[in-house]
């Protein structure tokens, strides 16, 4: 008989979302009449702009012709977005980052699992808590974790808590860590990190020889001018740093499926017997190898956002998501309801009234007030006790769901 890997009988029952998804069916199921809203897992709901419809129809009559027509394409991505890219996500901010370090992908929940395939089984791995779920599940996968406690905390990972006490910025680990995962705008919470702090953290990893996972995936949503958009804004993350984005929440492409990963080639690692080695191309390698590419149609459609339409677009867009935040935000202060995030980044996470646990409250919006969230202690132990509210909703449904939600806790 053919052998599983073992670990994946580590992970908890069930994904957090697809938990959510089954809970709710059931209620569905048994209250047909119910209207549901949710605001629960961080899913878009405004369509594309037209900028990029248009870039996509354009791209799409290419692939009819049979002299513009794209067969396979680099893994690495299309030239024209990984310059586009380079030049405005990067270099207009002051980084340093080339078009040939950026690797275009089909999501960052990919690229953040899949770079554990070029480290080894052998290094300290440091995550907030709570944290994106995904960030443990897949160091568990890959054997890298002992097994969970009560908590639902895995054994061999070092946890660096962020709660209402420390501001959610997360202190520095108090002992050698090789890989340490750091998520700003931080999905769950909606806060952020100051150039200050980041810079600690750069820091750290240059004395530590460590490397820092910095996932960016909701930087668009950015408001207050002294906050950094990307790592490399700080001098010397190039040596310490690879850098994940994605174009689901900042142009709507969650269906559409593009993102891509900043790896520089100044970036290094060592070997099993301590020899010095450049990451960039390990990751070009494992690429070209495991993955062919975003296809051209999307990665047309994804560039169309740098245009000057598309600009603009865009930010009326992320404008309109953020005013839906601030709408949710503003509702939970009226109702006396602690709240954190919503300012920065498309989440409210928010403490949980009357003591209640996570998930406790989330059966009580549903079963009371017909409500999705997301359970805090489903990103971790520290975030028991807290609840996330996503703003990706319509107008509509986000301002009913404020009058739903006061009317549970009144």
């Amino acid at each position: 008989m053919a052998r599983i890997n073992d670990n994946y009988l580590k992970l908890k029952a069930g994904y957090l979302f697809p938990e959510i998804g089954r809970r709710v069916a059931k209620f569905a199921t048994e209250n047909p009449s119910a209207s549901i809203i949710r605001l629960g897992i961080g899913d878009v709901t405004e369509p594309l702009i037209p900028a990029v419809v248009e870039a996509f129809h354009r791209a799409v009559d290419e692939m009819a012709q049979r002299n513009t027509f794209k067969g396979y394409g680099p893994e690495q991505g299309y030239d024209f977005l990984r310059n586009a890219i380079a030049q405005n996500d990067y270099q207009a901010r002051g980084a340093d980052i080339a078009a040939d370090e950026i690797f275009v992908s089909d999501g960052s929940k990919c690229d953040t699992g899949n770079i554990l395939d070029i480290f080894g089984d052998d290094n300290v791995i440091a995550m907030t808590d709570p944290v994106y779920p995904v960030y443990v599940d897949t160091n568990v996968m890959a054997g890298h974790t002992g097994a969970a406690d009560e908590s639902g905390r895995y054994g061999g990972l070092v946890y660096i808590p962020m709660t209402a006490a420390n501001g959610f910025t997360p202190a520095l680990p108090d002992r050698k860590v090789d890989l340490i995962y750091l998520c700003f705008p931080n999905n769950p919470t909606g806060t952020v990190i100051s150039k200050e702090a980041l810079a600690k953290w750069v820091q750290y990893a240059k004395t530590n020889d460590a490397i820092i996972f910095y996932d960016a995936a909701y930087e668009s949503y950015i408001t207050d001018p002294t906050v950094p958009h990307s790592i490399f804004e700080i001098p010397g993350a190039r040596d310490v740093a690879i850098e994940f984005r994605s174009f689901s929440k900042t142009a709507g492409f969650t269906g559409t499926r593009c993102a891509f990963t900043v790896v520089p080639k100044t970036l290094k690692g060592k070997t099993s017997s301590g020899q010095s080695v450049d990451i960039h191309p390990l990751w070009n390698r494992r690429q070209s190898t495991k993955f062919n590419g975003v296809s051209y149609p999307v990665q047309k459609a994804a560039a169309a956002i740098y245009s000057a339409e598309g600009k603009q677009q865009i930010r009326d867009m992320i404008a309109f998501y953020l005013t839906n935040a601030r709408l949710i935000r503003e509702g939970l202060q009226r109702a006396n309801i602690e709240v954190h995030g919503g300012v920065n980044a498309p989440y409210v996470w928010l403490k949980a009234p009357r003591n209640l646990s996570s998930w406790d409250f989330f059966d009580l919006l549903l079963a009371k007030g017909h409500l999705v969230g997301t359970p805090g202690s489903g990103f971790g132990a520290a975030g028991e006790g807290y609840f996330r509210l996503s703003a990706f909703n319509s107008r509509e449904k986000v301002e009913e769901a404020v009058a739903r939600f006061q009317k549970v806790v009144g």
